[in-house]
Order: C-alpha cells, then sequence, then structure tokens
C-alpha cells in the first residue's frame, strides 16, 4: 500500500536502524571506523558568482565536492570547469527556484513552477504526497536525471535537493532518485534541539532513504559559524564517523571563513576529503 502523508509515514515500521540520524553520545561499534570529513558546496552552476567563489573555495582545499544545478544560467560554463579540472560533481536537484538558461523548454520551466508554487504553499506542502502533480514530478526530476548526464558525460553517482526538496514525499515515496546513488540525509540534531515529532520524522525519512541508497553518518549546515564551538565539534565527530557539511560561499560570511586559517587550523588533525567519501567495507574512500 502507498504511503501518501506525513502521519502514514511516521506510523510505518521501518526494517533498518539509522541511529546517526540524530546525534547520539552512544557509538556502534562497528560506526568506529574511519571516518572523513566532507566540506559540499550546493548550486554550483546557478549563476557566475556563485560558481566563482565556490571554485576558489575548492583551490584553498576548503571545499570537498560540488552540488551542480542544471538548467541554470552558468550550468554549462560550470560543467565544463568540472570536468577539466576534476571536480567531484553531484546533481542539485531544484524544484523551487525558477530555471534561468536561455534555452530551458519552456513546457519544464512551466511544470517546475507548478512543482514550486505547491512546495512553497506551506511548510508542510513537502511532507504531503500530490497525486495530481505525481506526472510533472516524474517529468521534472527525470529531466534534470538526462541533463546532468549530457553536461558531466555520466549519470550522477549523487544527489541532493535545492532548498533540501529532494526530501519530499513526492520525491521520496515516488522512487524518482536512481537507487544506490548517494543521497543526502536530514540534517543531524542533537537531542532536544528540535521537537521529539519532528526528529522522529527525520528519522524515519533516513531510514525509507538507506533502503535504495548509500548515505553519510552525519549532515550540517556549516552555518552559524557561531559560537565556534559547534563547528570544532561538528569536525570532531569525523574522526570516526563520514560527517558531510553542506556550505553556500556565496555568503559572504560563509566565503570568508572558507578561505580563512580557522577551518584549516581546526580540521588538521582530521582534514577535508578532497571528494566526496562515502563508507566501504568499514572504511570511508572517494
Amino acid at each position: 500500500m502507498p504511503i501518501n502523508n506525513f502521519s502514514e509515514l511516521l506510523t510505518t515500521k521501518p526494517s533498518v536502524d539509522s541511529g546517526a540520524a540524530e546525534v547520539s553520545p552512544r557509538r556502534n561499534r562497528q560506526a568506529q571506523a574511519d571516518g572523513a570529513l566532507i566540506v559540499n558546496a550546493d548550486d554550483w552552476g546557478r549563476n557566475h558568482e556563485t560558481t566563482e567563489r565556490i571554485h576558489e573555495c575548492i583551490l584553498r582545499g576548503a571545499v570537498s565536492s560540488v552540488s551542480a544545478m542544471v538548467f541554470m544560467e552558468d550550468s554549462e560554463r560550470a560543467a565544463t570547469v568540472a570536468r577539466e579540472r576534476g571536480i567531484d560533481a553531484g546533481l542539485h536537484l531544484n524544484l523551487t527556484t525558477t530555471f534561468s538558461a536561455a534555452r530551458c523548454p519552456s513546457s519544464l520551466v512551466q511544470r517546475q513552477q507548478e512543482l514550486a508554487k505547491h512546495l512553497r504553499r506551506h511548510r508542510l506542502s513537502q511532507v504531503l504526497f500530490h497525486p495530481a502533480l505525481r506526472r510533472s514530478f516524474e517529468y521534472v526530476v527525470s529531466a534534470q536525471l538526462e541533463e546532468f548526464s549530457r553536461l558531466y558525460g555520466a549519470s550522477p553517482e549523487r544527489i541532493d535537493g535545492h532548498h533540501h526538496m529532494h526530501l519530499c514525499s513526492n520525491v521520496l515515496l515516488g522512487k524518482l532518485l536512481p537507487a544506490g546513488t548517494i543521497v543526502r540525509r536530514n540534517f543531524s540534531f542533537q537531542p532536544g534541539e528540535k521537537s521529539l515529532y519532528n526528529r522522529l520524522y527525520r528519522r524515519v525519512v533516513d531510514r525509507k532513504l538507506a533502503r535504495r541508497h548509500r548515505l553519510t553518518d552525519y549532515f550540517f549546515s556549516l552555518a552559524p559559524l557561531d559560537p565556534p564551538g559547534r563547528l570544532q565539534r561538528i569536525f570532531s565527530l569525523a574522526r570516526q564517523s563520514v560527517v558531510e557539511v553542506e556550505t553556500h560561499p556565496v555568503n559572504a560570511d560563509e566565503y570568508q571563513f572558507l578561505m580563512g586559517d580557522d577551518i584549516l587550523r581546526w580540521t588538521e588533525d582530521r582534514p577535508i576529503a578532497h571528494c566526496f567519501a562515502v563508507r566501504s567495507n568499514g572504511n570511508a574512500s572517494c
């Protein structure tokens, strides 16, 4: 029986344990193998400024990999740069920000705007399955997968979402992301940072993801940068776990931090990975 809404998803018994969705002081001994610190920059290809700032951070050694947008004004050039310079790129699935490429099909723009209107209508819209939009979701997701393959010469091995909408119910329950790909999990939180219901929902979604996809152990946002102890605690998790940290270098404060000395000093004992590392046979490798 298909799961069509938030309540049904919460009451569906998961078949996989995914305790890493929540930061806990208790650790599974099998999870204490070699870890990795991944700093991933979102919005590669959105526009020239965004691409250039990310590229500077990559050259600095402060960014491991990028999540690339397609059908945007700088997508073509950004793909060329990534392929020529060996930049690790995954697909940044975009369901909410209007495609800006000059040659983007009008039918695709129209379908995407239809989805954006639905997803932005209410903060819970993404957790409700919308049967009438099923074909539009299929079309818009499929078009971006195909365009990524055209631009980068291969299907994406890794997928996340602009505004994290790759985790909306129509995408997740519709199984629109190719099985076996690396998919970004929900944000990780300390117990008490979010409501019990919120954390329970995130945990169930991550468990459902883990049935078809590969996940990191933890996922955090680089921001907020203060207090400094927050980031130091996050980076320390990478000694034994695979940790993804999302960043947007187009934001001035994040760009300055990534181009400064603190991040390199704080990660001396666990260097930033040079690509998007995932766990294989107990160890993290690209």
